[in-house]
């Protein structure tokens, strides 16, 4: 019965589009420099991207989880959906290239425009411009991609909040990064769904039908 419904419907999972880089660069390109909502989003969509972190694991930063240095931003996530014990891992983020879409130079400007010192990092900005003392939730990031994603002009029906996480795993694949630093950064535990990610990047090397004379 089991097979006649996964026929049926079929197993294929309903993903979302990765956020790759040149999609990134076109989400932050319109955010402005002076206000926090655009100030907060763009950390949080540089970060979400560079560390490969769950939405869930993102809201719950807090500004002491972070340390700054030389070589860029280390994170330490305090628990996810796989570390339920709380034993937490440390993620390191490297400065970018380009100061626009740089994950550290991000962060520390929300950081110096919002004065935060503790607590939550990533918090609510009411209509006035006020930085709430509570928490962003994990649906709160997939209602941001989705809106700078229209901002930029995509549909934003093909983008969620796991598109970030997806997105630096296609991302890192295509550039030929190993399983284990795949795995590392994002925190996957299954092989399985490294693979995914790395088989969706490969799809058009050396393809068979390229070369032809279509």
């Amino acid at each position: 019965m089991l097979q006649g419904i996964r026929r049926t419907l079929g197993v294929a999972p309903n993903q979302k589009d990765p956020v790759l880089v040149d999609t990134l660069r076109s989400l932050v390109e319109p955010m402005r420099r002076d206000d926090p909502g655009d100030v907060r989003d763009r950390a949080l969509i540089c970060l979400g991207f560079a560390s490969g972190c769950r939405r869930s694991e993102l809201v719950a930063l807090d500004v002491g989880d972070l340390s700054f240095g030389d070589d860029g931003l280390e994170v330490t996530i305090r628990r996810s959906k796989t570390d339920q014990e709380g034993l937490g891992r440390k993620v390191g983020i490297p400065y970018g290239g380009r100061p626009r879409t740089c994950p550290v130079r991000a962060v520390r400007d929300w950081i110096d425009l919002s004065l935060l010192t503790e607590g939550p990092l990533f918090r609510p900005i009411n209509r006035f411009g006020k930085i709430l003392p509570s928490r962003l939730t994990g649906q709160s990031v997939a209602l941001i991609v989705k809106r700078w994603a229209l901002e930029a002009g995509f549909d934003p029906a093909l983008f969620a909040g796991r598109s970030l996480r997806a997105g630096l795993a296609t991302a890192a694949a295509k550039a030929g990064k190993s399983e284990r630093s795949i795995m590392k950064q994002t925190g996957h535990r299954s092989v399985t769904v490294v693979r995914r990610y790395i088989r969706d990047a490969e799809v058009f090397d050396d393809n068979a039908a390229a070369g032809k004379g279509l």
